[in-house]
């Protein structure tokens, strides 16, 4: 009998609907009529055990413990999964072939071989068992899913690099939540101060952020613009540009200071000849944009319908579980297999056939373009999410969910048409001895950005998205911005200089953040961090958090009371603000967290072992504790706690901790960890 465990039982489901038929539905699995069985996790039906698991002094939170460092970790069942272990543990017994069919990630490889492990599975069956990767739950691809069937120890570096990442958040977040706790009710923080590897960092962000708009003063500055003539009264405009003299009267961003000086510049100019020193004309193109992975997909809702990471996620999750309309969601790749290629023509039909609005009045994609994004090198477990072959129902759909799957079904879409062609033309023009320049693009063929043109045009008309048309709007702006025009030029012609105008502006602060720009950051983290060797290292490999669980990081920062959102900007509250102030640098900055996100991540490529990450991490916490023990963290003194203190449990809600649990003559210790 081969047993096929799935991650959740939507999956399960999908698995089992083209399996022999009859189905025979049991408690928690369902039988086919070959006698081979599809049973499912509920997400991790294990988790890490509570830190009085290794020794009862530890229900107490004391400093003196502190850190605490398992010899040898303790997983244990969670309270209400208890009864599908017993419904795994027989059908493991049973079977002759275990398939692991968790979600295409590293969190889906790991809770499968978990329980897996739990299960005391070994030897010959464990060497053979088999991985199942399901992308799509519509039949046909589940069908196809199962003609791939991979050796499952292929997969063991992804679980590993799982595992070691829950260890870390355990490890660093019990331990700092403990310490940094403890140490705000000695000036009367009553307050948890939850303290995480990721979260932390990240609020870290926000809190810098808002203090440095805080901070802020604005200065004016002056440009001068230079309206111009040809012979023919054909008109446009040029931008001074400040010579090296002008440096002394210059901020380091090269703004000129001085409004005397432009103004000097204004006058000199006016009524005078201009000559064109030099007119530069370059044909350019731009390829069409990946397919989206989750954070790209994330990121784009939030600018054009402010939407927060989360909606998307539960969105995506809705239309891949429910509607079966999108690939798996939870990706980070954005780039597809060469093989699906050949699906191409099927999926355009249909997105056609579903949503024939993105291509309504422009040209038809053609399914015989391949791109860039079909690329095998950069597929493993899970690939691009792009529209399944199902045909959509648009009406059916909520309005979230018509507006997640027209921008994933537009994104694929734009695969199949040929480049943006521009031609770019640089003037460079002199006049009164000052150098003055001006840009201009002319549209040659629009390529894949008629989708775009297609969008705001549906979006502007759309009354679904009426309430939001002015985020759609602002985003397709930024995709394809006002073109300038200038007249035909030749170098050496004459122009008159009718007026020179001067501009004065003021500084500005950098904005705060929103769930898109946060988001980038979090995809984006080698721009803020500080030690620019480990931006190096994080130039190409570079991110907090995964794919997975970015929307729940930020949630949980607002749930813990360190952000609140004020309209579509992210700011810190008070008690975010005191922790972060509170923590040592390099608690509250990117480059340690990122470091090893990129070690975890090489850990999943094979690149890097479990205890290259452990040890290092392992030796960093204990820096940190007796920073902690040596500092008050008086930031925090008269910071109100939205929540009084109660104890932290580190078990996932609505679990229990076991009521027994083998005591250890001594403090759990060092570096034995075992992966």
């Amino acid at each position: 009998m081969i047993l096929y465990i799935a991650e959740k039982p939507s999956l399960g489901r999908a698995i089992a609907d083209v399996l022999p038929k009859p189905l025979k539905k049991g408690d928690g699995f369902i039988r086919a009529a070959n006698g081979d069985c599809v049973s499912w996790c509920v997400g991790h039906l294990l988790e890490q055990a509570e830190p009085d698991a290794y020794s009862p002094e530890y229900k107490s939170w004391k400093f003196e413990h502190l850190p605490i460092v398992p010899d040898v970790w303790k997983m244990k069942p969670k309270y209400k999964m208890r009864g599908q272990i017993a419904v795994l543990r027989g059908l493991v017994k049973e079977a002759t072939q275990l398939v692991n069919a968790g979600d295409p990630d590293r969190e889906g490889q790991l809770l499968v071989d978990e329980i897996i492990a739990h299960l005391g599975v070994k030897g010959a069956k464990l060497q053979q068992a088999k991985r199942l990767l399901i992308s799509d739950l519509n039949p046909q691809a589940v069908t196809r899913a199962l003609g791939q069937l991979r050796l499952n120890r292929e997969f063991i570096p992804l679980s590993t690099s799982a595992l070691a990442r829950s260890r870390a958040d355990w490890l660093y977040g019990m331990n700092m939540t403990r310490a940094y706790t403890i140490q705000g009710r000695k000036v009367g923080y009553q307050g948890v101060l939850s303290v995480g590897r990721v979260q932390t960092p990240l609020l870290g962000l926000v809190v810098r952020r808002d203090e440095e708009i805080g901070n802020f003063v604005s200065k004016p500055f002056y440009e001068v613009v230079a309206h111009l003539s040809t012979d023919a009264q054909q008109t446009f405009t040029a931008k001074w540009q400040p010579s090296e003299a002008c440096q002394p009267y210059m901020d380091e961003d090269g703004r000129v200071l001085s409004r005397g000086l432009a103004q000097n510049v204004v006058g000199r100019i006016t009524g005078k000849e201009a000559i064109v020193e030099k007119v530069t004309a370059q044909d350019k193109k731009l390829n069409a944009p990946l397919p989206y992975n989750l954070s790209s997909l994330q990121i784009d809702a939030a600018k054009r319908f402010g939407m927060s990471a989360k909606t998307v996620l539960d969105t995506c999750q809705s239309l891949y579980e429910r509607h079966k309309l999108i690939t798996y969601p939870r990706s980070d790749s954005r780039y597809l297999p060469v093989e699906q290629h050949g699906m191409a023509p099927s999926v355009i039909a249909t997105v056609n056939k579903g949503a024939a609005e993105l291509t309504q009045g422009i040209d038809a994609p053609n399914a015989k373009l391949k791109s860039k994004a079909w690329n095998d090198k950069k597929v493993d477990a899970h690939h691009a999410i792009i529209p399944t072959e199902k045909v959509a129902n648009l009406a059916s759909l909520s309005p979230a969910e018509k507006q997640i799957y027209l921008q994933v079904a537009r994104q694929y879409l734009m695969q199949f048409y040929p480049a943006y062609l521009y031609k770019e033309t640089l003037v460079e023009i002199v006049i009164a001895g000052g150098l003055f320049k001006t840009k201009a693009k002319q549209e040659n063929a629009l390529g894949w950005k008629q989708l775009l043109k297609q969008s705001r045009s549906n979006l502007s008309t759309s009354s679904n998205t009426h309430s939001k048309s002015s985020a759609g709007n602002d985003a397709d702006k930024n995709d394809d911005e006002a073109l300038a025009t200038i007249p035909p030029l030749t170098k050496g012609q004459s122009l008159l200089c009718q007026r020179g105008e001067l501009l004065e502006k003021q500084t500005q602060p950098p904005k705060h953040f929103t769930d898109a720009t946060l988001l980038g950051a979090m995809t984006g983290i080698n721009r803020f961090v500080t030690d620019p060797d480990i931006r190096k290292i994080l130039k190409d490999t570079d991110g907090l958090g995964t794919e997975a669980t970015r929307a729940g990081i930020i949630e949980l920062l607002f749930k813990r009371s360190f952000l609140v959102r004020q309209g579509k900007t992210i700011i810190a509250t008070d008690v975010g603000k005191g922790l972060i102030n509170s923590l040592p640098l390099s608690a509250t900055t990117p480059d340690m967290t990122a470091l090893w996100e990129n070690t975890l991540d090489s850990m999943s490529r094979k690149e890097t072992q479990y205890q290259a990450f452990m040890q290092p991490l392992i030796s960093k916490l204990d820096e940190l504790i007796i920073q902690a023990g040596s500092v008050l963290p008086t930031a925090l003194q008269g910071v109100k706690s939205p929540t009084p203190f109660k104890k932290k449990s580190y078990a996932r809600k609505g679990t229990k901790t076991a009521s027994t649990a083998k005591k250890t003559a001594k403090k759990p210790r060092t570096t034995k960890s075992k992966a």
